[in-house]
C-alpha cells in the first residue's frame, strides 16, 4: 500500500503518527473523524466522503452534518421527489435517525475514507485537509460482504482510495466526476481469516461533490445522483 502519511493504522501507528509530524504542523490538532460508518449487513452500495467540517459548522451528530451541505437534499429529491425530506420541519438541521434508517432499508452504507486528518488551514476544504489515517478496508468490508460498488462524492476521497490499491495510478487516469474504475483491492492484513475472505470485484464512482463550493446546481447533482442509484438498481 502507498503511503499517504502513514501505513494502514494501528494504535501503535497513531501515537508515531503524532510524534512524526514535522514542526510546521505539531501546532495543528490531529483530528479523528467524529462519527461511525454506517454498515448495514446488506447494503449493495458504500458512499465515501472526507472529513466533515469544524463542530461549530454542524446541524446534526451525523454524517455530513452541515445543513448547507447539499447530501441529504440530493438523497431527497433522488428517492422522495422532495429536497427537504429528511429536512425537520423548518429547522435547519436534517433528521439523522430518518437518515440511518433509511440508509439500512435502502442497504446504502456510508463509511469516510480517512480517519484522521490535520485541517491545514482549519476549515472542511479538501484542498487543505492532510491525510494521516485512512480508511482501514480491512476492517470495513467484511462487514459489509454484498458491496460492490463503492462512490465517492469527490476528488480527495477518490484519490484516498486509489491511494490504497497496490497498484500505482496516475491521477490522470483516476476516474473524473461521473466516471468509474474497477477497484481490486487486495487485503493489507495477513490475518487468514481475510485472506481466506473473497471480496466481490469491486467498482469505484467518482460521483459530484455535494459542497455548495462545488460549481454544479442542486437539480444537476440530483440527476447523476439518480442516474448512479438506477445504475446500482436501488430505484
Amino acid at each position: 500500500m502507498k503511503n499517504l502519511m502513514t501505513k494502514q493504522p494501528s494504535n501503535n501507528d497513531s501515537q508515531s503518527n503524532t510524534s512524526s509530524i514535522s514542526t510546521k504542523t505539531v501546532a495543528t490538532q490531529i483530528e479523528t473523524h467524529p462519527f461511525k460508518p454506517v454498515l448495514p449487513p446488506n447494503a449493495t452500495v458504500m458512499m465515501m466522503g472526507t472529513f466533515p467540517p469544524t463542530s461549530d459548522k454542524w446541524a446534526m451528530r451525523f454524517h455530513y452534518p452541515n445543513f448547507y451541505n447539499d447530501m441529504w437534499r440530493i438523497y431527497g429529491g433522488v428517492f422522495f421527489d422532495d429536497v427537504d425530506h429528511f429536512r425537520v420541519e423548518d429547522e435547519k438541521r436534517f433528521d439523522p435517525d430518518r437518515i440511518r434508517n433509511f440508509l439500512f432499508e435502502r442497504g446504502i452504507a456510508s463509511c469516510p475514507t480517512v480517519k484522521q486528518a490535520i485541517r491545514e488551514t482549519g476549515n472542511a476544504s479538501d484542498k487543505n485537509l492532510t491525510v494521516v489515517t485512512p480508511v482501514n478496508l480491512d476492517d470495513i468490508l467484511p462487514q459489509v460482504p454484498k458491496v460492490q460498488a463503492l462512490f465517492t462524492t469527490g476528488g480527495k476521497a477518490t484519490e484516498v482510495l486509489i491511494d490504497l490499491l497496490d497498484s500505482s495510478l496516475p491521477k490522470s487516469r483516476h476516474p473524473k466526476t461521473n466516471q468509474s474504475m474497477a477497484y481490486p483491492y487486495e487485503w493489507q492484513s495477513d490475518d487468514s481469516n481475510l485472506t481466506a475472505t473473497s471480496v466481490n470485484d469491486l467498482t469505484l464512482y467518482r460521483l459530484p461533490s455535494t459542497s455548495r463550493a462545488y460549481p454544479l446546481a442542486l437539480d444537476k447533482k440530483v440527476a447523476a445522483y439518480r442516474a448512479f442509484f438506477e445504475k446500482m438498481g436501488k430505484l
